[in-house]
């Protein structure tokens, strides 16, 4: 039986370009940036890191347009007014904002 283990929760932008892609591995980053997965082996004394499963599920104002792998895309997260500069990679003038729920299970 899987049980969770921890959640984390991070969001990431795109201020130029409008890459939901780039948005969501922002998010992905700045959650994980705060978790420290010691207690795997210091308190579950696991010695099997592969009995260890990852859910990631991204909300972006345009989750068809995610770059998936590994994780699920929902709607969500939001777009909002920016700076238009073509030089930058933009193709409007607005900004992208994806959050990050990242789910860590341990097999018991």
């Amino acid at each position: 039986m899987w049980k969770r283990y921890i959640v984390e929760l991070g969001w990431g932008a795109d201020l130029h370009g409008q890459d939901v892609t780039k948005a969501a591995e922002r998010a992905v980053k700045d959650a994980i940036s705060r978790s420290c997965l010691c207690g795997l082996k210091e308190i579950l004394g696991m010695k099997d890191l592969n009995e260890v499963a990852v859910h990631v599920t991204i909300a972006t104002p345009y989750p068809e347009e995610v770059d998936k792998k590994t994780i699920e895309s929902v709607k969500g997260g939001m777009e909002v007014p920016g700076l238009y500069v073509k030089e930058f990679g933009d193709c409007k003038d607005s900004i992208v904002v994806a959050n990050a729920y990242v789910e860590v299970k341990v097999l018991c």
